[in-house]
């Protein structure tokens, strides 16, 4: 029950920080509002996958927050000014192609293995899912931030270097993505993957992933101002999360332990960059 409590504790004070920049609707600051909605859509989503003992919803329901969150900060904050559209756009799209990505991946491989031992566990599943909540409402916090903002930025032609940093990390993300499913379908699990993207970087659809962030970041910086300025722990948190938690740690052990012993991977591994794709 600790880490649940802790969970929500970091919730409650990010959102009440980043919340005193906010605009109100019907006397309540909209960054909370969404908040509330990202945690309520997995909370009610725990429900039937803990009966039905599935994890099939959890990639949706983590996608499907995003959209949501961020279309009701636009219809709260009724701004559709320049800058809050080009944010939302840019969150719909890549929640969309990568909720659709997982879905059909757990689909197709018939489940998540991460999830075997924690399902039976009422406790450590109902925490997964409120840690999707933690997951969706920092990830989010700077474009929820922006369109909550009580002032507007137009939009200029510096913030074109943030949407090209936007563009390359999602086509990284895309074409990274794209190369191991294809990979999988023709080689199997069995076999690593070290062609195309894969051949410079161990994990570079995690690179394009923490690009785009930082992208959203830098286009939602001129809008923000006060307590705000907290929504751009996004692009960290998404770092350390891959670098250092769910990611890249889980995934290099899981691959040692099935390719450690041979030689062909460790050749792979000492020539080839865990994130950064740059061949060395």
């Amino acid at each position: 029950m600790k880490p649940i409590l802790i969970a929500i504790g970091i919730i409650v004070a990010f959102t009440a920080l980043v919340s005193t920049a906010s605009m109100d609707a019907y006397g309540v600051p909209i960054f909370a509002a969404c908040v509330a909605l990202a945690l309520f859509i997995q909370w009610a989503a725990f429900v039937p996958a803990y009966k039905q003992q599935t994890e099939r919803y959890y990639d949706l329901m983590g996608s499907t927050s995003f959209i949501l969150v961020t279309m009701l900060a636009l219809v709260l904050a009724d701004r559709y000014d320049a800058r809050s559209i080009a944010l939302s756009a840019m969150i719909i799209i890549w929640a969309l192609r990568l909720g659709s990505f997982l879905v059909r991946r757990v689909h197709a491989d018939g489940g998540d293995d991460r999830f075997e031992t924690i399902k039976p566990n009422p406790k450590r599943f109902f925490l997964t899912w409120t840690l999707q909540g933690l997951w969706v409402s920092i990830t989010a916090a700077t474009v929820l931030a922006t369109i909550s903002a009580d002032k507007t930025s137009p939009l200029t032609v510096y913030d074109l270097n943030a949407i090209a940093i936007w563009l390359i990390g999602f086509m990284i993300e895309v074409i990274a993505d794209r190369q191991k499913r294809m990979h999988r379908a023709s080689a199997g699990k069995e076999e690593f993957i070290s062609t195309g993207l894969w051949a410079y970087s161990r994990h570079p659809n995690y690179f394009g992933e923490i690009m785009l962030w930082i992208g959203i970041a830098l286009l939602a910086l001129p809008a923000l101002e006060g307590l705000a300025y907290l929504s751009l722990l996004s692009p960290v948190f998404v770092y350390l999360l891959l670098t250092r938690i769910s990611g890249i740690p889980m995934l290099e052990k899981k691959a040692d332990k099935k390719w450690g012993n041979r030689d062909d991977y460790q050749a792979y591994k000492k020539q080839t960059r865990l994130l950064v794709p740059l061949k060395r």
